[in-house]
């Protein structure tokens, strides 16, 4: 008889348990810290737009009205004008930069 080499139907069987395994505690992981990673890149995206509307700021010496004014001077691009999580941003009128709730 040959001496054949390779994997039995148990042991391909045991991998993909393991395999299996693996993914069963990875998945749940993954998709908790995608929230949270959404999350911060709002907060630095918030920062940047800060960053703009004191930059628009210092160049009109007066804050600007929403977003459109930043994005008419060239401040932000008319990609921008929602943040990372999909919201709008939203310029208060002390200069403070929010996404709205609806």
């Amino acid at each position: 008889m040959k001496n054949e080499k390779g994997f039995t139907l148990i042991e391909m069987m045991i991998v993909l348990l393991i395999i299996s395994v693996l993914l069963i505690i990875t998945i749940p992981n993954v998709t908790k810290h995608n929230a949270r990673i959404n999350d911060k890149g709002t907060e630095a995206y918030l920062k940047m737009v800060e960053a703009q509307v004191q930059a628009y700021e210092m160049d009109h010496n007066e804050l600007p009205e929403n977003v459109d004014d930043l994005i008419n001077d060239g401040y932000l691009n008319e990609n921008q004008r929602n943040a990372p999580n999909g919201k709008t941003i939203v310029i208060e009128s002390d200069g403070d930069v929010t996404v709205s709730e609806t």
